[in-house]
């Protein structure tokens, strides 16, 4: 058996430990015993982008926020499907991911960051949000591993009430915010309809074939 090689480790600002494995050609970000990503498993972030792209497609020069780099998934999706003029930008707040994504996972990411359309924000997405109101037609948020988070309680704050009405207010009309999560909440679909949202919910495999963990996609939506 092919053992997990440990290649980095990085901070996050609550001083929790991320660390990058390797094993073979399969990569692993970790924080503890938890696993948030793998690089085996990406059918649900790619639903992520394509999910919430079925919500405006058909409109022009579409500005879309992605909160999280992750391994690229979602991005890779959303640029698949996304026009020319479109806009995307990442908000990661860990740099050392960003760093990961242009060096030892630079495959996995397959030249997505240096896409004309691509913007990357190393910083936190919910200021981001709160500073931009009616500037995004979509605003994607894959932290942690949903509102059951297991990183950091500062992470927690971005799927509060408050948070989730800042982001209706960021959001164009008939926009959609999208919230990628490890496992069922309904007290988190009650906090969207409480914001203001229009709330759909769809469960994918983090696979993306028939076979495997089922993830949790929230599609709030907003009026005319």
């Amino acid at each position: 058996m092919i053992r997990w090689e440990h290649l980095d480790s990085a901070r996050a600002p609550d001083g929790e430990t991320l660390k990058l494995m390797r094993r073979g050609a399969e990569y692993s970000i970790m924080v503890g015993g938890n696993e948030l990503m793998n690089s085996r498993l990406s059918g649900s972030e790619a639903a992520l982008a394509t999910l919430s792209w079925a919500k405006i497609a058909g409109r022009p020069g579409p500005r879309m926020l992605i909160g999280g780099l992750g391994m690229g998934f979602t991005l890779r999706a959303a640029l698949a499907v996304l026009p020319a003029d479109a806009e995307v930008t990442v908000a990661e707040l860990v740099p050392a991911v960003v760093a990961w994504a242009r060096g030892p996972m630079a495959h996995i990411f397959a030249g997505s960051l240096e896409d004309p359309r691509v913007t990357v924000h190393e910083g936190d997405v919910g200021a981001l949000i709160r500073a931009t109101p009616g500037g995004w037609d979509a605003i994607l948020l894959d932290v942690d591993n949903g509102p059951g988070g297991v990183v950091t309680a500062a992470n927690d704050g971005l799927y509060a009430v408050p948070a989730l009405a800042a982001a209706r207010k960021a959001l164009k009309p008939r926009g959609v915010l999208a919230v990628w999560s490890a496992g069922p909440d309904e007290r988190f679909a009650g906090r969207l309809r409480h914001a203001g949202f229009t709330v759909e919910e769809a469960r994918v495999r983090a696979t993306g074939g028939r076979r495997g963990a089922r993830h949790v996609i929230w599609l709030g939506l907003t009026g005319k």
